[in-house]
């Protein structure tokens, strides 16, 4: 049986490197780009349209930025997940692309087997991150109160959210509604003190879970 096909939208400004991550992408049999654009404005615009399961995002776009276009994306409640795939690693830019709604970030300096795995990822609703990008993520981790605070099924899912997983993968793992997974997330992040899944999966690792 064969994967289903991951269609993406490829938005960067330069041609030249839209062209080489199209070249990379394609020869996975299970990847098809099924549009380019080189501004945040044509990225909406291809995102509405076609609907892919994957955008994988530049930071730095003429126009819309690349945060605001993964801001727009959420709020329109688009069923798209967006990959982060920059040259840049900045504190402001990690932060504000994760905030905006990032499921992953990768920098264009990665192996091209990197990057293939980061979308395929994606596709699955998984994060994937450069070990730059992981370094920051830990270094911006509050330091919580202990594990032990948590309930055991509390930690059942924070062990599964740090695997990278949705929270209908994690539901159907404990057999328990999206909902149920999102009560509990909240109250995860309360006690913890994260504001996102990334931080989240950080503390997890911290503490071994």
């Amino acid at each position: 049986m064969t994967n289903p096909m991951i269609h993406v939208v490829l938005v960067d400004d330069h041609p030249a490197l839209r062209m080489g991550l199209r070249i990379m992408l394609e020869q996975a049999p299970d990847i098809q780009v099924v549009a380019e654009a080189g501004s945040g404005a044509e990225a909406l615009a291809c995102i509405e349209a076609l609907r892919p399961e994957v955008v994988v995002l530049d930071c730095q776009l003429p126009g819309i930025s690349g945060m605001e276009v993964a801001a727009q994306v959420r709020r329109l409640g688009l069923p798209v997940h967006i990959l982060a795939l920059s040259a840049y690693s900045d504190d402001q830019v990690v932060q504000s692309m994760i905030q905006a709604g990032a499921l992953g970030y990768v920098l264009k300096d990665e192996a091209p087997a990197v990057i293939v795995a980061a979308v395929r990822a994606a596709s699955r609703g998984e994060g994937r991150w450069s070990a730059a990008v992981v370094t920051k993520l830990a270094a911006w981790a509050v330091r919580p109160p202990p594990a032990a605070e948590l309930t055991e099924r509390e930690r059942d899912v924070l062990r599964l959210l740090g695997r990278g997983w949705d929270n209908q993968r994690i539901g159907a793992e404990l057999h328990i509604s999206e909902r149920t997974v999102r009560f509990h997330l909240r109250n995860i992040y309360d006690k913890i003190g994260a504001h996102t899944r990334a931080e989240a999966v950080v503390w997890a690792v911290n503490h071994k879970l």
